[in-house]
């Protein structure tokens, strides 16, 4: 089992002739990913070849659905085009849209987070700025590494990228039914509670491990929505404890301002929600680990 990515996701690629596009392609494929095709308004009705697989460029998010049964989109198209190709998608109606892209412009992210809610929310987005979704043995949409870990039963959701990756390594011997990196720009698409609310109905999630970072409010608002609404253990690890007052780490959405933001404040309220928090990802992989051979 796994959440909002299947082995039976049918995925194209928003800028698959791209070089990064292109790239991540073939690593999808590789991974087992059931890629459709790819879309190129100036490349439409060409294929292109990896290794063996030819894949149909369409003109439109709309065209490959209609031609292929599309129900992922993953986005690698340059920041200065990303909102564009958001709202192509939102107007296609795809389920889900995992935006890689780095750098979007953050009103530009508000603009078409709210041109989906307009919408009615039929599309799930995940990022900008983010790692993408892997259910590992099933399918991997984005750019996580696919020989990390094997399937198992710890569902994890991350604002970084390669705290995300560190974690599926550190417990690659239990293993993990899908693994969300939700990006850390101060506006995204899908959030902790986002994520921590799939996993509690997913049934073969165990226990769920949750990265936050310093900065804004994000983890808090998950300790209050996993004090009333989780029931499944989780084990956090809060990246930035020794961060300066004041200055952006890592992440634009990274910066503390005076107490508020703070990884100490992040610890007290998950901790008041009965979430273990580590100091380390090593130390967070140690008590999951803990957790798990606990139950």
């Amino acid at each position: 089992m796994a959440i909002w990515l299947t082995k039976d996701s049918k995925v194209i690629v928003q800028g698959m002739t791209g070089s990064e596009g292109s790239k991540h392609t073939r690593r999808m494929l590789a991974a087992g990913t059931n890629v459709v095709g790819g879309v190129n308004p100036r490349k439409a009705g060409t294929t292109v070849d990896f290794d063996g697989t030819a894949l149909p460029v369409f003109a439109s998010v709309a065209d490959a659905i209609k031609e292929t049964g599309a129900d992922v989109s993953v986005i690698f198209v340059p920041p200065q085009f990303t909102k564009a190709a958001v709202v192509e998608a939102i107007d296609a109606e795809i389920p889900l849209a995992v935006v890689i892209t780095e750098g979007v412009p953050v009103h530009d992210t508000a603009a078409f987070w709210a041109y989906n809610v307009e919408k009615g929310q039929r599309t799930r987005i995940i990022g900008p700025n983010c790692p993408g979704i892997a259910s590992p043995g099933a399918s991997n949409a984005g750019i996580i590494p696919a020989d990390i870990t094997p399937a198992g039963r710890i569902g994890l959701v991350s604002k970084s990228g390669t705290l995300t990756y560190q974690l599926m390594y550190e417990l690659r011997d239990i293993g993990f039914s899908t693994s969300v990196g939700i990006g850390g720009d101060p506006v995204i698409g899908t959030t902790h509670i986002d994520a921590l609310a799939a996993f509690q109905d997913d049934p073969e999630t165990d226990a769920i491990v949750m990265i936050g970072e310093i900065g804004g409010d994000a983890e808090e608002r998950a300790a209050a929505f996993i004090k009333e609404h989780v029931t499944k253990p989780v084990v956090a690890y809060i990246a930035g404890f020794t961060a300066p007052p004041g200055k952006t780490m890592g992440h634009a959405g990274a910066i503390i301002s005076g107490s508020a933001g703070t990884a100490d404040a992040k610890k007290v309220a998950l901790e008041a929600a009965g979430v273990k928090v580590g100091k380390t990802p090593s130390e967070t992989a140690r008590l999951m680990r803990e957790t798990i051979q606990g139950r």
